[in-house]
């Protein structure tokens, strides 16, 4: 008796499912039109924006062009289908055992799928979003049958073509002919033909210029179409046996990322490629992707570089820049290269630059924690000579001055690298790049706990370097750099929003004396010259690499931080002689353009003062111990400071 009622109540429920369900589907068919395909152009590119909403640029702004179906070879025809919908001139517009193949899977909680007819492709990326509803997939179903009443089979075919996604920003087969194999889509090969529609499926998983993995997927995916093109007979054995995997072109960008702000987007994509958006929705997702960057600071970024680079710079100098907001980690301004199309790899966040003396307020945050004062008395004659393990390790001052009983404070202002080696030795190497570590410098930076990891012989990313000095500060708050605030959906849902999170690792009296001990290099040391027309309280350092390989300025007001660096292509190269200077230190042209940089960026913002120093271990002078120098001549090493 129960099992009878259970029955009857499934059928009754069962019945009730299938009535709601024909209703909805019926009220969707009538309801639910075909929109303009032409509509569909450009309207689902990804719009980065700067925080206050202005637009820096998109992400798969449609390249396309329009190809009628008579001109479009019978391989490139033959090898889609092959690949997509092996019987669509004969098929309807919907697959019902996909749908129940989906169907099922949904049910098990797995996520939702279509097994795909060409119709059903056509409709769902050309007038739907890629939204993953049972709502959106009954209006790609009602669309499909609606575009097979309407249209003939070729029509929908040709549509498709000239309609879907094949990566590398190019819409249907003639931009994807010329991305992949540079040739109009009537001179591909029956190779080039299967490759295109090998990679139609998911261009991010398959175009072999990503990856290794992704070739290999790609060939094997290649074989299945082509063995599916034999199959149906549309190709012969005899040119199956003679096909060969062809050469695809290198990914080229499009004419969008031109300038320093393609540097902004290529970033832009990378850390949403992180966040879980793939480029397959990226490119035609229609999303909305508010960046971090203000647009009145990231134009004065690009204006300091193009009025202070110097005159007659060698075509491999480069300039990197980059701006976050302290205790936040926000990228405020970024600089990555003059022109993305000539230069993929971005000098900010990508190149690598000797440190030089940048490092050197890693060693004095590490003295403040174990209590020597800015006070305390070191010798800073030139050159002297430290113990490396056993090993003599010579050190000597820029320009080999003699700086005899100096002060820390003083020691800082003209970074004189005969104090800063013993102090590092004192305090501990490895504490040294423990408090590296802790302002933001990351484990890919290779640090070695060595006398001379205070001179800066490690090669961090400007961004990694901009990082430390924001947490500086940000008296001694670090928070890790990201570019994304927020990213909404075509509907304007939000679908991902940053959540800015600072750890303290410093503590704010350290931070107080370390500011007023780096502010002495603004106000009477290495970057007074460079710094002088910003008129609001400052800190940073000055640092130029051993050989004058790199130059950096690297500094902070209490509401920004910034770090700029000039470099060449090879570590061997060096600056000397670069804008008619004998030697491009820190204070020079990176000071310059950081100050121009922040005089842009700040301009209208409130004059903020940082906290005055507390003055740890004391305000009496202390003489400290330092190892003696040593009798034996020694020629004076090349300056890795000021």
């Amino acid at each position: 008796m129960i099992r009878k009622v259970f029955f009857r109540i499934a059928i009754f429920g069962g019945g009730i499912a299938f009535i709601i369900g024909t209703a909805a589907f019926a009220y969707a068919y009538f309801t639910v039109s075909i929109p303009n395909p032409n509509d569909y152009v450009n309207s689902q590119a990804t719009i980065i924006q700067y925080s206050n909403g202005a637009e820096i640029g998109r992400i798969g702004a449609q390249n396309r062009t329009i190809v009628p179906l008579a001109k479009i070879p019978l391989n490139v025809r033959h090898a889609v289908l092959a690949a997509e919908d092996r019987s669509f001139y004969t098929n309807r517009a919907f697959s019902v055992t996909g749908i129940l193949r989906a169907v099922v899977n949904n049910l098990r909680g797995g996520a939702l799928q279509g097994g795909s007819t060409i119709t059903q492709q056509y409709a769902k990326t050309a007038f739907l979003t890629p939204e993953r509803s049972i709502q959106r997939k009954i209006k790609e179903l009602v669309i499909a049958i609606k575009l097979e009443n309407q249209l003939s089979k070729d029509q929908i075919f040709e549509n498709y073509l000239n309609t879907i996604y094949f990566g590398r920003g190019s819409y249907g087969v003639e931009t994807a002919a010329q991305q992949y194999f540079n040739r109009t889509v009537n001179h591909l090969t029956l190779a080039q033909s299967a490759v295109l529609a090998s990679i139609l499926r998911s261009p991010g998983y398959y175009d072999p210029s990503y990856s290794k993995e992704n070739a290999d997927r790609l060939t094997n995916r290649f074989n299945y179409v082509v063995n599916g093109m034999l199959d149906a007979n549309w190709i012969t054995q005899k040119e199956v046996d003679s096909i060969k995997f062809p050469l695809v072109r290198e990914r080229i960008t499009s004419g969008s990322l031109s300038g320093p702000k393609g540097h902004v987007i290529a970033l832009a994509q990378k850390e949403l490629n992180s966040l879980g958006f793939n480029d397959d929705q990226l490119m035609i997702g229609g999303l909305i992707v508010r960046t971090t960057l203000d647009q009145k600071a990231q134009q004065s970024a690009v204006d300091a570089v193009d009025k202070q680079t110097p005159a007659k710079a060698p075509e491999d100098l480069h300039i990197g820049l980059v701006a976050i907001r302290p205790g936040t980690g926000e990228i405020i301004a970024l600089y990555g290269g003059k022109d993305y199309l000539v230069r993929q790899l971005s000098d900010a966040t990508q190149a690598i630059a000797l440190a030089g003396s940048t490092f050197k307020p890693f060693a004095l945050i590490a003295a403040l924690e174990q209590g020597i004062p800015l006070t305390s008395v070191w010798d800073g004659d030139s050159p002297q000579i430290f113990d490396d393990l056993g090993k003599p390790y010579p050190v000597s001052n820029y320009g080999d001055e003699q700086w005899g009983q100096v002060g820390l404070l003083k020691a800082t202002a003209h970074s004189v690298n005969t104090v800063y080696v013993p102090l590092g030795i004192k305090v501990g190497p490895d504490k040294v790049v423990e408090v590296a570590r802790r302002a933001g410098i990351p484990q890919s930076v290779a640090l070695m706990p060595t006398p001379s990891v205070v001179l800066g012989p490690a090669s961090p990313h400007v961004i990694d370097v901009a990082a430390a000095y924001a947490t500086f500060a940000a008296q001694g708050v670090y928070a890790k750099p990201f570019l994304i605030s927020q990213v909404q959906g075509p509907n304007k849902g939000v679908l991902y929003e940053a959540k800015p999170q600072g750890q303290e690792v410093f503590s704010k009296d350290v931070m107080a004396d370390l500011t007023y001990a780096l502010g002495e290099v603004v106000r009477n040391g290495t970057a007074t010259y460079g710094t002088s027309g910003l008129k609001r309280p400052a800190a940073g350092k000055t640092g130029t690499s051993e050989q004058n390989a790199s130059a950096w300025f690297s500094g902070y007001t209490p509401q920004l931080a910034a770090s700029v660096a000039f470099f060449r292509d090879n570590a061997s190269i060096t600056l000397n002689g670069i804008g008619g200077l004998t030697s491009v230190t820190g204070g020079t042209f990176p000071a310059k353009v950081w100050t121009a940089f922040m005089k842009g960026a700040l301009k209208g913002e409130p004059r903020m003062y940082f906290p005055k120093p507390v003055n740890i271990g004391g305000t009496d002078p202390i003489v400290m111990a330092t190892p003696s120098p040593s009798t034996q001549p020694i020629s004076p090493t090349p300056s890795q400071t000021p």
